[in-house]
Order: structure tokens, then C-alpha cells, then sequence
């Protein structure tokens, strides 16, 4: 029996392991003395980083995981329950007696603070049992840490709490009149990311029928909702809501707008057409036609354009080669291409800027803006006359530019035309302040000149004289008028 209690004394002394209690500071473990060897013993039980260690069951046997069960059996007798407590108290400390029981308690179990038995008690109950049982003591968090995992949070103050970036769950709103509270203090909060955090909990655990009906009396909701279900791309839960709101037109739109998701040119085409007869509004409607009638337009001269530029048929596009297809490109784009390539074609075919135009309703001031641009960059001077000219009805010619001649010279300077082309457009800009500060700016001589001397400012034509290369023809133009001026005064 001394061999035997010699063994035993000599395996808790020579143990990696050690016996330990729990300590709480803020209950009766705190009576406990060996409480911070417990937690260091705790700490190394748990340490997978330690891979050489034994890791020991209660009654001493090894155990190949963390995940063992602490296997406790009922003791003999007395006497040896009571030679066991004698034997610890030869150590350096005195240890809590935790009598073997018939059942099993996983580590887990017990570092959470749970038993596997209804009948478990805590260790605050199994101090004050005066029926002489003892059982595992419970280890349980602080009591800091059940702040962030209460469940009686009310809704305003779990609104407050996500406002604040903290985790909340909100599983435990059950009821259709506690989730719609919810809803409301997270509106009256005026949080976006808290509004539609709710509303996706909402759309998770709600009927569609019920939400969408909850939502129509709701406006502030509805609108981050329809707003999420757009930007995440859930169409037809949005189409659903949208029937049930009765917004016929905000329905068709939406399924418009699908057609951004078909690549091939020809579904998408034959969607467009389908799209036609959705209940637009009659402004709507038209722009529906006109794209489909645009996709078509542009299906044609792709097919006819690719075929000329690899046949090499046209001398423009080999000097010119194209960087893009014209298909599913805007209407300005398509007039634009249809300058550049096409501007002599007939008013008959549909590539033809005419026939764009006038398909299409393109205002008078849009074409010019878009055939100059185009003509400028190939400096095709002719066109740009040709296309600011005018004849009444008595056949008189004049220019006009339904855009304003300074943004012609500053279209036309762009795309460096010569100053000659230049001062002819800048002579017909109708304010003399504006004349003068582009004829100065872009270097237009003549025009700086002609300008003051119609003013009759010597002082000014004296002052240019000195910003023109002296014995040039500007200079000596310069001197003529200031010495008729000099005449004319006497």
C-alpha cells in the first residue's frame, strides 16, 4: 500500500500536467487557492502548438487527441478516497477533492461552461450542497464577455449597436410585430447600411406577399430596397415587387434594361423588338423603337463596312482604318462614323448622314456639330464649307453656323486647320470681344488688325504693330491705316 501511495505521490510530482481548480473574481471560485495553477494547467492542456506532450486523462491514461473525454469511475471505499486525500496534501499545495462520478464530461463541455447531463450542477451549488456530492466545477466567461451575446437586446438598441460597426444577430426578432419594429428604428435612424441590413434579414425570413405588403407603407424602405435589388441584380424578385406595387412602367424598364446582359448583336436585336410592345410611356416607347431601328442600322453597315475594309475596295478605309465595330454604339457615335466614312452617300442608303438624320429627328445644331468635328479631322476644308453654307430663296449664299462661329474656329483649331481657314470663321464671330481674343489667341493677324481699324483705336494698332515680325506684310498693313488715319484727321 506505502509503494502504491509512493507512486502515486511521485507521478503528480513528476507530471507535465498538473490538478487544477477554476477561479472567478467575481464569485466563490475565488475561495479556491490553487486557481492560477488550474488556468496554466488549463492553458497547456488546450496548446496544440505542443505536439511532443502527453496529453493525460483525469485518472492518468493517455489519450491520442484533444477531443478525449475526461473519464471519472466511482471510487472504491472511503478508505481509499481518504488515502488519496492524504497523499495530495504532501505537495506544495493543497488540491479541491472532485469525486469520481459514473459519467463523462468532454474538455469542450467543460471550457464552455456545459454538461452533457440536465442534471449538472455549478460549482457555486456544489459548495453549498450539503448532500456531501461533488461534481466538476463549471468554467465559465467573464461576465464582460456576455455583453456582445445577449439576447434581450430591444430594437432600438440593436439599431444603436450595428450603427456602431458591433455584431448583432437578429434571429431572435421571431415575431412579424418585433421585425417591423426593427425595420422602423433602423429607418428613423437614418442609416443606409443599417436599413438595408434589415431589410435582407426581412427578405430572408419573410413572405414575399408580406414584405412587399409591410414595404408599400414604408416608403424609405422600399426605395433602398428596390435600390439593393438592382445594384445585386436580383430581377426577378424586383419585378415581383414592382407588379405588386403596380408600377406597370417601372416594370418594363427594368426588363429594358436586360438587354445590357445579351452580347450576341442578334438576341439582342430580337429583344429590343420584344421590348416594343412593353407599357412604355409614349416618350419611353419612341426610345425603345428608335434604339431597335438603330441596332438594325448599325447590324447593316457593320456587315457592309467589314466587307469593304477587308476587301480593300476603299481607298478610305485603308488610309483610314477602323479602331471599333459600330454595333450597340450611340447615336451621336453612329452619325459621327457616318460622316467620316460615308458623308457623300446618298440620302437612299442607310448608312448615308442624311438618312440618319433624318430618321432619327437629329436636331440641326447636333449634325453640324458632329459632320465638322468629323470633316475637320479629315481635314476635308471643302465639306466644312460646304456644310456652313446657306442659300435663300433668292439664291444668295451665306454662312451659317447654328452652333456659334467661335466654337467652329475652336473645332476647326483642334484639328489644326491652317490660319487662312481659320480667319475666314473668325472674321464672322459677331462680338468684338470674342473676335478679338480668338484672333489673338490663335494668331489671326488680319482679323486683329481689320478689327481695331473699324474701331479706329490707334492706340491698339500701335501696340500690335509691335507683336508682329517687323518688314512682314502685317506691319506694313499696320502703318497704311494708322497713316490714313493720320490724313483723315486733318
Amino acid at each position: 500500500m506505502s509503494r502504491a501511495r509512493a507512486d502515486e505521490e511521485e507521478y503528480w510530482h513528476s507530471s507535465k500536467f498538473r490538478a487544477f481548480t477554476f477561479d472567478d473574481e467575481d464569485d466563490e471560485l475565488s475561495q479556491l487557492k490553487e486557481s492560477k495553477r488550474a488556468v496554466n494547467s488549463l492553458r497547456d492542456i488546450v496548446d496544440d502548438d505542443d505536439d511532443d506532450l502527453e496529453r493525460v486523462s483525469w485518472s492518468g491514461e493517455p489519450v491520442g487527441s484533444i477531443s478525449w473525454s475526461i473519464k471519472e469511475t466511482a471510487s472504491g471505499s472511503t478508505s481509499s478516497l481518504d488515502g488519496r486525500d492524504s497523499s495530495l496534501q504532501k505537495g506544495s499545495s493543497s488540491y479541491a477533492v472532485l469525486p469520481k462520478q459514473g459519467s463523462s464530461y468532454s474538455l469542450s463541455s467543460l471550457f464552455k461552461g456545459r454538461n452533457k447531463l440536465p442534471s449538472f450542477q455549478s460549482l457555486s451549488d456544489a459548495l453549498t450542497d450539503t448532500g456531501g456530492k461533488n461534481y466538476a466545477p463549471e468554467l465559465r466567461r467573464p461576465k464582460a464577455e456576455y455583453k456582445d451575446y445577449s439576447s434581450d437586446w430591444s430594437p432600438k438598441d440593436t439599431v444603436r449597436r450595428m450603427q456602431r460597426g458591433k455584431v448583432c444577430s437578429l434571429e431572435r426578432f421571431r415575431s412579424l410585430q418585433d421585425k417591423l419594429v426593427l425595420l422602423d428604428e433602423a429607418v428613423a435612424g437614418h442609416d443606409g447600411n443599417v436599413i438595408t441590413a434589415v431589410l435582407i434579414f426581412l427578405k430572408r425570413t419573410l413572405r414575399r406577399e408580406i414584405l412587399f405588403r409591410e414595404l408599400e407603407v414604408r416608403q424609405v424602405a422600399l426605395c433602398h430596397l428596390i435600390r439593393f435589388l438592382r445594384e445585386t441584380g436580383e430581377q426577378k424578385f424586383l419585378l415581383d415587387l414592382l407588379r405588386f406595387l403596380d408600377r406597370t412602367e417601372e416594370v418594363a424598364l427594368s426588363q429594358y434594361r436586360e438587354h445590357l446582359n445579351i452580347q450576341d448583336v442578334e438576341k439582342r436585336r430580337e429583344f429590343l423588338k420584344g421590348c416594343i410592345g412593353l407599357p412604355f410611356s409614349a416618350e419611353d416607347n419612341s426610345h425603345i423603337q428608335d434604339h431597335y431601328t438603330l441596332l438594325e442600322r448599325q447590324i447593316i453597315i457593320e456587315a457592309n463596312d467589314r466587307h469593304l475594309e477587308m476587301a480593300g475596295q476603299s481607298e478610305l478605309f485603308r488610309k483610314y482604318p477602323r479602331k471599333a465595330s459600330i454595333l450597340n454604339m450611340p447615336l451621336v457615335t453612329t452619325l459621327f462614323y457616318s460622316c467620316f466614312y460615308h458623308y457623300t452617300e446618298a440620302e437612299g442608303t442607310f448608312s448615308s448622314p442624311s438618312n440618319l438624320k433624318k430618321t432619327f429627328k437629329i436636331p440641326d445644331k447636333q449634325y453640324v456639330l458632329t459632320a465638322l468635328a468629323a470633316r475637320a479631322k479629315l481635314r476635308a476644308w471643302g465639306d466644312v464649307d460646304a456644310l456652313l453654307t446657306t442659300k435663300n430663296w433668292l439664291g444668295y449664299t451665306k454662312k451659317k453656323a447654328p452652333i456659334g462661329f467661335h466654337r467652329v474656329v475652336e473645332i476647326l483649331q483642334r484639328n489644326n486647320a491652317p490660319v487662312q481657314v481659320l480667319q475666314e470663321y473668325v472674321r464672322l464671330v459677331e462680338d468684338v470681344e470674342t473676335r478679338l481674343n480668338l484672333a489673338t489667341k490663335y494668331k489671326c493677324h488680319d482679323v486683329v488688325i481689320e478689327t481695331y481699324r473699324d474701331l479706329k483705336d490707334r492706340i491698339q494698332l500701335t501696340a500690335y504693330k509691335c507683336k508682329v515680325e517687323r518688314g512682314s506684310a502685317e506691319e506694313e498693313k499696320i502703318n497704311s491705316i494708322l497713316n490714313n488715319m493720320v490724313r483723315n484727321a486733318y
